[in-house]
C-alpha cells in the first residue's frame, strides 16, 4: 500500500453502513427528521439502500476507559457498544426533541459535558445509539468551541 501524499489522502470517505429491519422507519428518520440530504438510492432484486450526506465525517477511537468516560458524562452509566454516531447539530436540545418525537428513544437530556459542548444520548432506528452534540462558546451559548472528535480529556479542546 502506498503513503498518501499531502495532496491525495488514502481515504476519500467514511461510510458508516446501517442495516435497518424497518428501512421506511430509519430513513424518514435520519433523511426527513434529522434532515441528512440524500445523495444517491438503488434497489435490487431483494431491497433497497439509500447514500445520506452527513457533512464532513471523523473516524473516532477511544479505548475502553474513555468510552466508559463519555458515557458516565452523557448518561450516567455505560450504555454504549462499541459502535456510536455522533452528530454535531446547531441546538442538541431542539434535535433531541424532534428525534424523539419521530421514534427515537432518548437514553440521555442534553448535558453541558466538561469539555464544553451540550450532548443528548439516543436510540434511534436501526438500533444504532446517537449522541448529538452542540459545541458551546466560552459564554456557554451554542456555536463556539473547538473540534468535533468525540472524546479528549477533561479541559481538552472541545470533543464530541
Amino acid at each position: 500500500m502506498s503513503q498518501p501524499s499531502e495532496t491525495s489522502p488514502a481515504v476519500r470517505e467514511l461510510r458508516l453502513v446501517v442495516t435497518a429491519a424497518d428501512y421506511e422507519q430509519a430513513l424518514h428518520f435520519y433523511r426527513d427528521v434529522l434532515g441528512l440530504p440524500e445523495r444517491a438510492a438503488f434497489a435490487s432484486p431483494d431491497g433497497r439502500v439509500t447514500i445520506l450526506e452527513a457533512g464532513r465525517a471523523t473516524l473516532e477511537i477511544a479505548d475502553p476507559g474513555h468510552a466508559d468516560f463519555i458515557d458516565e458524562v452523557e448518561v450516567g452509566r455505560r450504555v454504549a457498544g462499541h459502535l456510536r454516531v455522533a452528530f454535531q447539530v446547531d441546538d442538541s436540545a431542539a434535535t433531541t426533541a424532534e428525534l424523539a418525537a419521530a421514534g427515537a428513544q432518548v437514553i440521555a437530556e442534553p448535558v453541558r459535558t466538561p469539555w464544553n459542548s451540550l450532548n443528548s444520548r439516543l436510540e434511534a432506528p436501526g438500533a444504532l445509539q446517537l449522541t448529538l452534540f452542540t459545541e458551546l462558546g466560552d459564554s456557554g451559548e451554542a456555536g463556539g468551541g473547538g473540534g468535533i472528535s468525540g472524546g479528549g480529556a477533561v479541559g481538552a479542546p472541545a470533543t464530541e
